[in-house]
């Protein structure tokens, strides 16, 4: 089988290799991007993002799509209210258009960069198994069907558990101490109107220092809901989310002597359970230079989702990256030492701050926290 050649391949299409592929092409830049799933439209990409002025938003521009980026902003998503356990609230804001953090549905914002990049700009089901350095910055990738590449950029934007990763550092994601899981209620105004209005038009959190529930409002009228817990790392092991019955049990079990409004957030829900771990990589990750390879995104560095910084990031690494590689066209080594100068403590502060809020919002007091730190704003 002949190994194709390819200037630069970015493994992965999330956000942040899109958005790295889609800056290269702005400015005459050829990339390829290789994605494990059969098409687009593979699986659902998840709920809201709220895209931040001074990082995604800076992407966008950077893309130059920030045009029709706010014309599928969420009107009304920026809106947020916390509760206490009771049901008491504690904050409401409403959103007035003002705000420098609009939120997007993250399969809309997808579609957005996928539909502006070239025909043939994606390969999909490739599914990287490999990668290994050929010398002179050169490296192949290997896929699962027996196929390989061989580039002189190769970029892991490949997510968490990133088969690039291991070219430049042993780091893996560890478990960050929180689990969710997520649940649906949709047509709520409808079918759910209780739901609906416990959550309002935005993002609403409740916590009582372990537990908690973060839910919002999506653009179809549905609630996206996460049943947040501080807990044992083998916790959702013990929990057959195939009997989404016995599932809704095991969740509510854990939420004995909260309001009967938050529990029908589970007990309603429509479809099946879905659980996540909450992981991070180690707070600091970087590596030393090494020639034809580098990361974006949360194969860089993952962390939790309590700052809102994890696809604001990923798009600003796959900006800056691109643009760093237009800059020193034909010396790639000063291309990627540019980008990673600034994307080593710009993470690690972003990471500072999301293990800063993790503890926040479950340790004593979290709603008064919450509420403290928006009166100093």
């Amino acid at each position: 089988m002949t190994t194709a050649h390819h200037s630069i391949a970015i493994i992965g299409a999330g956000l942040g290799g899109l958005t790295l592929a889609r800056v290269l092409h702005v400015h005459g830049v050829r990339a390829t991007v290789f994605d494990l799933e059969p098409g687009p439209d593979a699986r659902t990409q998840g709920g809201m993002l709220d895209i931040h002025h001074d990082s995604g938003q800076a992407a966008l521009r950077a893309a130059d799509l920030h045009e029709p980026f706010r014309a599928i902003v969420h009107p009304g998503g920026q809106a947020m209210r916390v509760l206490t356990s009771d049901g008491t609230v504690a904050l409401q804001e409403d959103d007035d258009g003002t705000g420098g953090r609009p939120e997007v549905d993250r399969g809309r914002l997808r579609h957005l960069l996928l539909n502006a990049l070239p025909d043939g700009a994606i390969r999909w089901g490739a599914k990287a198994t490999g990668a290994r350095p050929l010398g002179d910055g050169r490296h192949e990738v290997t896929f699962a069907d027996g196929s390989a590449i061989t580039t002189d950029l190769l970029v892991g934007a490949d997510g968490a558990w990133s088969r690039i990763r291991p070219l430049l550092s042993p780091a893996r994601p560890a478990y960050a101490g929180i689990s969710f899981v997520e649940a649906d209620l949709l047509d709520a105004d409808v079918r759910h109107p209780g739901g609906a209005e416990l959550i309002g038009g935005g993002f609403f959190l409740a916590l009582d220092g372990r537990r908690g529930f973060l839910a919002h409002r999506e653009p179809d009228g549905s609630l996206h809901v996460y049943a947040a817990l501080r807990t044992a790392e083998d916790w959702l092991d013990g929990i057959d989310f195939t009997d989404t019955t016995t599932a809704k049990a095991a969740i509510l079990s854990q939420f004995t002597g909260w309001d009967a409004a938050f529990q029908a957030l589970i007990t309603d829900a429509d479809g099946p359970l879905v659980p996540r771990r909450i992981n991070a990589l180690p707070i600091g990750h970087r590596w030393d230079p090494t020639p034809g390879v580098t990361l974006l995104g949360d194969a860089a560095h993952l962390m939790s989702p309590f700052a809102g910084e994890g696809a604001n990031l990923a798009m600003l690494d796959g900006a800056e990256l691109g643009q760093a590689v237009a800059a020193h066209a034909g010396d790639t080594a000063v291309a990627v030492a540019a980008y990673e100068q600034a994307l080593f403590p710009r993470s690690e502060a972003s990471a500072t701050e999301s293990a800063a809020s993790l503890d926040r919002l479950f340790g004593p007091d979290p709603v008064g926290s919450l509420v403290a730190q928006f009166a100093a704003r």
